[in-house]
């Protein structure tokens, strides 16, 4: 069979099953299986290339897996954040583009702020892959950056793309509540953090989040929120007055949010939206 046809299989396949990009997805397992760019494959494909038998098992067993609903990023063992990419697969939370938003913003505000002899002390709970803490580490030189992860599944992935992108940055493998335990006397100018936070009777819409991320990743408790009282308790002894918290949530979690961080002391309150015009995350300053 040729590229081309393979393709336009795969592509009905994906529809099929539900895939809500089929096109892009085929595309991107077929690169994936013949090691090229999604380019350099797309131009094999114009050219009339018939498929290597020897990528044909490979090929069908991972489209069979994309027909079940396995997200994406754990067939080809990445997932794009930002201008990088960080390993991933099952145990790890996938990395949404959605939390862009909060990263960007916290670049902009950890680029204007004043740098003390020491630098900018920068603490991403709930790190996961460690997007946050890679992007803040790469984007603000003048930063120390430390991530806190309690999953060991996740850990190992954590570990590997701290290694590979920003080997500066400290980790700690523990919980929150463990971790505000163990920080003592250290305060940070900026605390960031994608916690879980969805309800707990409240399953996800998409197969590749209820079926494939890990719970400890998604589920908060009974509002969603458990994690973020955890956040906000070490917040207000950890964080300098002025310093910046900022954290994620679901579009429906604004208001909730905002007033946790008011009962907590903190001002200039705000829900931000993400790229999708979604309220996605609510920052606030230290009093």
């Amino acid at each position: 069979m040729d590229l081309r046809s393979a393709l336009l299989d795969a592509t009905e396949r994906l529809a099929r099953a539900g895939v809500p990009t089929p096109q892009v997805d085929a595309e991107l397992i077929l690169a994936h299986v013949v090691g090229l760019s999604r380019g350099e494959m797309l131009a094999r494909v114009h050219s009339g290339k018939i498929f290597e038998p020897d990528h044909w098992d490979t090929w069908e067993m991972l489209l069979a897996r994309r027909e079940k609903r396995e997200p994406l990023q754990h067939l080809t063992g990445t997932a794009a954040f930002v201008n990088f990419e960080v390993a991933v697969g099952p145990g790890v939370f996938v990395p949404r583009p959605e939390t862009q938003a909060l990263v960007e913003a916290a670049i902009t505000h950890a680029q204007s702020m004043a740098v003390g002899d020491e630098g900018l002390r920068i603490l991403d709970l709930c790190s996961g892959s460690g997007v946050i803490a890679i992007a803040l580490a790469r984007a603000v030189p003048h930063a120390r950056v430390s991530a806190v992860e309690a999953s060991g599944e996740a850990c190992v992935y954590l570990e590997r793309n701290l290694a590979a992108l920003a080997p500066e940055v400290q980790l700690f493998s523990m919980t929150v509540e463990d971790f505000a335990r163990e920080v003592g006397d250290t305060v940070f100018d900026m605390i960031l953090a994608n916690p879980p936070y969805i309800p707990a009777q409240e399953i996800p819409n998409d197969p590749e989040v209820a079926a494939f991320d890990p719970e400890m990743a998604l589920f908060g408790g009974d509002d969603g929120l458990d994690v973020v009282h955890h956040i906000l308790a070490l917040a207000t002894h950890a964080l300098r007055p002025g310093g910046y918290l900022a954290l994620e949530h679901s579009n429906l979690q604004g208001e909730a949010v905002r007033s946790l961080l008011e009962a907590a002391g903190f001002f200039s309150v705000v829900t931000e939206k993400d790229f999708a015009d979604r309220e996605r995350f609510t920052r606030g300053f230290q009093s």
